[in-house]
């Protein structure tokens, strides 16, 4: 699948400016998208929009389907007459330069609890009768979510299967009792995940206005406390109580000696194909409302997944399981079409994988920084890519290039300087170059790349527990010179939109 030449940003929404202690869907995001279209950048990446997890993650949420709700913007809700002007002044331990997840979660949780109440008190018709369409038109994952998240803080976080038996066994007569018992906090689930559908909405139409593309990201895997594990527990691998048998990870590899242990319930996919990957289906429908292109994390799973004992510490004593492969890509094919997809092949990647990428012709990706550690043959370099491919300076995995240049052996600085025919005195724009110039159809740049800055900026630290996703920029740390500098290296190597 070719898509048009193009460049973009990988930024997620947290990292954006604004007063209330982490970006969110209010105007900081509209000016993003009008500083992209300034800077002759076409696309806008962002990490997965689910909640988050444990670690504070965006790839453990508890919904597959559910937006995260920290990203509501409050001011809107302001504007709605929800909330109070005094709601939206500042609390204690908001910071301008990165996330407390736990002081944001408190401060905005309250205020959407007070938002709740005063759509209750207030709301016009026509906003209760967007609500209930929504509700309706939604139900097939919102009701099991809301009553999952309202159970999960009745027990304060703890596993859903060690709930009493009746809860986590989804028995009819239990899951009745609780309906009714949280029937308020079932209201105010609902009510946040309106409030986030509806404003991403308005963001990605202003979006397309000004030409710029979503592109979202979806985890293979989800977290074993989510509504979609709780609800369908015949497709994973559990056993009789709900525990997983088998998580997932990656063995050991660049990141890290001992693999990563992510911990993910992994699928059984035989359940999934006896029931034509409906799950699948829905879910990458689901996406296709949010998103203008999808991206696929950890791609590789599709044809086989690490599947590491639940017993074990580390991801080490692991094992290669086969997936799906192209069963369930044609069954995707076949229900919603030809989907824009693009597939995150990094790390062991078999000719299994490569050929499954290629017979349904999903762009892989490509990552400049691990282009220098072997010689002229590596996939990376520039003179080796192909049209099919998204080329990143870094991905939210990856260092700074910044970082990844101070830590770089002597033997990948000799190479990069004589690759690119430079001292090394600004790799940052030096790669940025270089992924404009590519051949590949399309080009990503993590912000903290075209800002930069150094590695204590980067946005996660594979098998770090915490310290990650809390990166934030400021509008000051933006100069006119950056976007006029992309929006140059665009013109230069065909990446602007056709007049």
């Amino acid at each position: 699948m070719r898509l048009p030449r193009s460049s973009g940003i990988l930024l997620h929404p947290t990292s954006l400016p604004g007063p209330h202690g982490s970006g969110d869907l209010g105007p900081a995001a509209y000016h993003f998208v009008d500083w992209l279209a300034s800077a002759g950048q076409r696309l806008w990446q962002v990490l997965p929009l689910g909640g988050i997890g444990p670690g504070d993650s965006p790839y453990m949420s508890p919904s597959a389907f559910a937006g995260n709700v920290l990203l509501i913007d409050l001011g809107e809700l302001h504007g709605q007459g929800w909330l109070d002007t005094a709601d939206l002044e500042p609390a204690p331990g908001l910071f301008a330069t990165h996330v407390d997840y736990r002081a944001v979660t408190r401060f905005r949780m309250e205020r959407l609890a007070r938002a709740a109440a005063g759509f209750a008190a207030s709301a016009s018709e026509t906003s209760r009768a967007a609500f209930d369409a929504f509700c309706e038109s939604h139900r097939d994952w919102l009701d099991d979510y809301a009553l999952f998240m309202a159970l999960s803080e009745a027990h304060e976080g703890v596993d859903w299967c060690d709930w009493a038996p009746g809860l986590a066994l989804r028995r009819p007569g239990a899951l009745g009792a609780a309906r009714r018992a949280h029937a308020e906090r079932i209201g105010f689930w609902r009510f946040c995940q309106w409030n986030f559908f509806r404003q991403w909405a308005q963001l990605r139409e202003y979006a397309a206005r000004k030409g710029v593309r979503i592109v979202g990201d979806a985890p293979i895997f989800i977290a074993h406390h989510s509504a979609d594990v709780w609800s369908r527990p015949g497709l994973f691998e559990l056993d009789a109580e709900g525990r997983p048998t088998v998580v997932a990870g990656v063995p050991p590899d660049f990141f890290s000696a001992t693999g990563q242990r992510w911990g993910n319930p992994v699928y059984r996919w035989s359940a999934h194909a006896a029931d034509g990957y409906a799950w699948w289906i829905e879910r990458l429908r689901r996406s296709f409302e949010l998103f203008d292109l999808v991206r696929i994390d950890h791609f590789r799973g599709f044809a086989a997944h690490w599947e590491i004992p639940a017993s074990e510490p580390t991801a080490v004593n692991g094992r290669w399981v086969p997936g799906p492969g192209e069963a369930l890509f044609k069954t995707v094919e076949q229900a919603l079409g030809v989907l824009p997809l693009l597939a995150e092949d990094l790390g062991v990647i078999t000719p299994d994988v490569e050929a499954l990428r290629r017979r349904f012709e999903f762009p892989g990706m490509l990552i400049l920084q691990f282009a220098f550690g072997g010689d002229a043959a590596n996939r990376y370099l520039p003179h080796n890519h192909e049209h099919d491919a998204v080329v990143y300076t870094g991905t939210h995995d990856n260092d700074t290039v910044t970082g990844w240049w101070a830590g770089a052996s002597d033997r990948e600085r000799h190479f990069a300087r004589g690759y690119f025919g430079v001292d090394g005195h600004d790799m940052p724009w030096t790669l940025i170059r270089a992924a404009c110039m590519s051949v590949a159809d399309t080009a990503i740049h993590p912000m903290q790349d075209v800002l930069g800055l150094g590695g204590e900026h980067r946005m996660n630290r594979p098998g770090a527990d915490e310290g990650c996703w809390r990166w934030r920029f400021q509008w000051h740390d933006v100069q006119p010179w950056h976007g006029r500098r992309l929006q140059e290296f665009c013109r230069l190597y065909g990446r602007l939109p056709a007049a």
